[in-house]
């Protein structure tokens, strides 16, 4: 398929065409060819199956209330945190400026990423994971740290646990058996929680892609965008308004990439380059019963979608905290008129203002997540997390760019792609979870 389309492509840059007045039948040729092209690569997945029999769904137990606010790290979260760190800075970091070009990741990198093993941390030991209590921290902590590394490239890397965390929350024995062991081996499936919608004044709880109950299951159509890693992904987890006796709510659905009507197109969007963003284009497709996840309850589709608000706030302090570590030694070194810009105050307030701003939304979103493992209601500091996160993650990306002026413009310097990524966090719902 590769070869077929690079001729293709080469074909339509051929100048003859302008003289043959076929320049734009062979566009039409090259733009089928690629929908289709990643239509097929979005097929030929794997079948999954169940392979072992649960009596019940494994859940993991709320995590341990000690009574303190007390949001240091334990032993085992900070050595997580440091080998995740040591990764986003050698492999994610170097490699984030030929991802957003590219517009995918590099070869073999997040064959690398999975051999962290990020999967298996949240999946119950009944599974073959080795995880015993919610750890909503613990997940924030590993987003922060990624997203230092690069904003697109850690949306690819998490993409896959967002599925898995949703299907050992809120799964039944039969989808936790059937599909999240393939997420506790080694070569975990590529997968993606897609809940974006590329509507007007889009709101999640009301989504546009519909789902009919038939006699043997559900029927959908619609169209997510945005999705990570579209054209790889062998699993989705996809919201739908589904009809019902009551009126129609959002709900969510498992749905393997080879199921007839299921279609994969390119999306490149002004961030998340790195994530190799498509959309899933839902066409008639039918659905076994046993596809609906949570039994279609609104406070489960609630429950995932304040989970994914956490972890892009979680993502938003990475790159902000990438964005403060590189303007510091910039503005000390940079000189004018004879000294470092950073001796001007209204240098020196910017960068003052962005440690201010990112110290803020580290404590909201942290403490959003210790409420969230212990069971704790977390509505109100999830809002203000998603809130700040949106707002101040911008203003950081934008002063980023700022305090290098010029170079603050060009590729040269990494800071007009964190600002572009950081532009992500107050439009995209989905993708990621805590």
């Amino acid at each position: 398929m590769g070869f077929g389309l690079a001729a293709l492509n080469r074909l339509a840059g051929s100048p003859l065409l302008d003289r043959a007045g076929l320049r734009k039948p062979v566009e039409n040729l090259v733009a089928t060819a690629t929908r289709q092209g990643f239509r097929a690569a979005g097929a030929a997945q794997r079948t999954f199956k169940a392979t072992t029999r649960l009596g019940k769904p494994a859940r993991l137990a709320p995590a341990t209330d000690t009574g303190l606010f007390d949001l240091t790290p334990d032993d085992e979260q900070q050595m997580i945190v440091e080998t995740v760190s040591e990764f986003a800075a050698e492999q994610l970091r170097p490699a984030a400026a030929e991802a957003d070009d590219a517009l995918a990741p590099p070869d073999g990198l997040l064959a690398r990423a999975a051999e962290l093993g990020l999967t298996v941390v949240g999946i119950p030991e009944e599974l073959g994971g080795v995880g015993s209590e919610r750890s909503a921290v613990t997940n924030v902590l590993v987003a922060e740290a990624l997203a230092h590394g690069d904003l697109g490239l850690a949306v690819a890397v998490l993409a896959p646990s967002a599925v898995s965390n949703v299907l050992v929350r809120h799964g039944d024995a039969h989808q936790q058996a059937t599909y999240l062991p393939a997420f506790t081996g080694e070569d975990v499936p590529a997968a993606a929680l897609a809940l974006q919608e590329q509507v007007p004044l889009f709101d999640v709880f009301a989504p546009r892609t519909t789902a009919r109950r038939t006699p043997h299951g559900y029927r959908l159509d619609g169209v997510k965008n945005l999705v990570p890693r579209a054209a790889q992904a062998e699993l989705f987890v996809v919201s739908a308004n589904l009809e019902g006796p009551k009126g129609a709510g959002p709900a969510l659905f498992v749905v393997e990439s080879g199921t007839k009507g299921v279609g994969i197109e390119a999306e490149p969007a002004m961030g998340l380059r790195g994530a190799a963003t498509g959309k899933l284009v839902l066409d008639d497709v039918s659905l076994p019963a046993s596809a609906l996840v949570g039994g279609g309850k609104r406070d489960v589709f609630t429950d995932v979608v304040r989970s994914s608000r956490l972890a892009w706030a979680a993502l938003a302090c990475g790159t902000a905290k990438a964005v403060l570590d590189y303007v510091i030694p910039y503005v000390n070194e940079r000189e004018a008129f004879g000294e470092p810009v950073s001796h001007r105050q209204g240098v020196a307030f910017q960068v003052a203002d962005i440690g201010i701003e990112l110290e803020g939304m580290r404590l909201v979103t942290l403490r959003a997540a210790s409420r969230m493992e212990q069971g704790k209601p977390h509505a109100r500091e999830v809002a203000l997390a998603r809130k700040l996160a949106t707002d101040k993650g911008m203003q950081i990306g934008s002063a980023g760019v700022q305090l290098l002026g010029g170079h603050g413009f060009v590729k040269e310097h990494p800071v007009e792609r964190w600002y572009r990524d950081l532009r992500a966090v107050g439009v995209m719902e989905g993708v990621v979870s805590a």
